[in-house]
């Protein structure tokens, strides 16, 4: 049997605003729109994607998936990613290597130490 990874989904109360912010974040581009939803891609025809679908609801509580990502210089990318409108978030984390911040719909990822 094969399988194939074809997507992430992403609940959103406004999908055009949080996908185009994950695309900048990115560096990635949109791939599908319509007035309820919002496909990026790392380029044309590449998965997985991530799609932002709406959803009347607010986020509520810890995210149960997250998405962790490998910087080559970690403090410049929270930096980066703070000015785009992430905000740090404290989820219990302690003291760790890791930051964790939130995106503009309060959804957490983490941003890793660089590898060597």
């Amino acid at each position: 049997m094969a399988l194939m990874w074809e997507e992430v989904v992403v609940d959103s109360r406004d999908p055009r605003t949080l996908g185009l912010w994950w695309r900048d974040a990115l560096g990635w581009v949109v791939v599908g729109e319509s007035a309820d939803e919002l496909e990026i891609a790392p380029s044309q025809g590449a998965h997985p994607t991530v799609l932002f679908g709406a959803v009347p609801e607010e986020k509520s509580g810890k995210n149960r998936l997250h998405l962790d990502f490998v910087p080559d210089d970690q403090a410049a990318e929270v930096d980066r990613l703070i000015g785009l409108g992430a905000s740090r978030v404290d989820i219990g984390q302690a003291d760790v290597s890791w930051v964790v911040l939130a995106d503009p719909e309060g959804n957490e990822f983490c941003v890793l130490a660089a590898r060597p």
